[in-house]
């Protein structure tokens, strides 16, 4: 997709696909709104308790939050939050200083997430309308960012990665788990525009990741593919193969600058408002 007419008609398509899951109508890929299907990613039954009825729309590839390492009174921000379950997660261990941003560009979406919000008294949560693309996020203003199999469907994941980091304070992070390619796309299949919502044709391969996350700016680029999500990718969208050419994988990567901690991948950083 490179002309801007292409790119519009991608996001419309995916607009449309995601404006049905949030009415809770069957979409093509993700794995789809079960418990196991969640467990299977990396998500523990006491997460999925935590969040209110709906939130957890199944659309995701992984558990972002199982390498964000989160603190207290960090501000993070959720790259197609849906209906706010990593947001209403991320909540819980950033606690009552701390603040959470989703931002997602279905108007149906935010609706379900606000209400959610509103619904558990999630005071420290906000959704956001707005492409991944264009965030509607103030420079240097947040700690971490998250993402759950979001910018695979972008068309544009550079623009993606550069917004992370004009976002991101220095020492920020990057904690994504999202689709990568592992071998080239059947031409077939990459043409089908289902096959692009269903996070499958618009995946790019680790090398094209890891690139456009360094000429961002990123360092620390680490990305890891997760063969034990490979069954979960074969029911998306069953005989196409799709398993055979696409792979979960997690993606690691930190804005230079600020405070190193002996805390593992979290850092300190300073305050700005979002």
């Amino acid at each position: 997709m490179t002309t801007e007419h292409a790119q519009d008609t991608v996001r419309a398509a995916v607009r449309h696909t995601y404006a049905k899951a949030a009415e809770g109508r069957a979409v093509p890929g993700c794995c789809g709104p079960n418990p196991s299907a969640s467990l299977q990613l990396g998500y523990t039954p006491e997460d999925l308790a935590a969040v209110p009825e709906g939130a957890n729309l199944g659309l995701g590839c992984g558990n972002p939050q199982a390498i964000a390492a989160l603190r207290p009174g960090e501000t993070v921000l959720d790259l197609g939050s849906g209906g706010g379950f990593d947001c209403f997660l991320a909540a819980r261990q950033v606690g009552p200083t701390g603040r959470i941003l989703g931002v997602d560009m279905t108007p149906a979406m935010i609706t379900k997430a606000r209400a959610n919000a509103e619904r558990i008294g999630a005071a420290n949560v906000e959704f956001r309308l707005g492409e991944i693309e264009h965030l509607p996020v103030a420079d240097a203003s947040v700690d971490v960012i998250l993402s759950n199999c979001v910018i695979n469907l972008s068309p544009d994941k550079g623009s993606v990665f550069r917004e992370a980091f004009r976002v991101l304070r220095a020492g920020g992070r990057l904690a994504v788990s999202d689709i990568v390619a592992l071998a080239p796309i059947p031409a077939e299949l990459r043409g089908r525009l289902e096959a692009y919502t269903g996070c499958v044709a618009g995946a790019a391969t680790i090398d094209e990741v890891t690139g456009m996350l360094r000429e961002s700016g990123f360092g620390d680029v680490v990305v890891s593919p997760r063969p034990d999500v490979s069954a979960c990718i074969a029911e998306w969208m069953p005989g196409t193969g799709a398993e055979k050419y696409v792979a979960s994988a997690t993606l690691e990567a930190r804005k230079p600058g600020g405070e190193r901690t002996c805390c593992g991948p979290a850092c300190c950083a300073t305050e700005a408002s979002p």
